[in-house]
């Protein structure tokens, strides 16, 4: 296992929302969770079966971040080998999951 932490400064504040998962812990796969975290910046936390891949989530990571802009937020990953693709799709899922709750 490793575990990997991301900071990304700057963006727009989420209203409010109720902390929310999406995926699920199996081989090939990741779970994600998203939660409102005081400050203006948006934490990653990851863990990681797959070790010496930080520079390729630092790059799909920061990817995310730009695409959605976001800020006061927390994101907890934990990730059984996900493809990189699979890593943004889960990602966006969470977004549009936020997007769609009503607070």
């Amino acid at each position: 296992m490793e575990s990997l932490h991301f900071e990304f400064d700057g963006g727009r504040p989420r209203a409010p929302f109720a902390p929310t998962l999406v995926g699920v812990v199996a081989s090939g796969n990741l779970e994600v969770l998203v939660e409102c975290a005081p400050g203006t910046g948006c934490r990653i936390d990851v863990d990681t079966s797959a070790r010496g891949f930080g520079a390729i989530w630092e790059a799909v990571l920061r990817d995310f971040h730009d695409r959605h802009d976001i800020a006061g937020i927390a994101i907890s990953i934990h990730d059984m080998g996900a493809t990189p693709a699979v890593v943004s799709l889960r990602l966006d899922q969470a977004m549009s999951t936020i997007a769609g709750a009503t607070p």
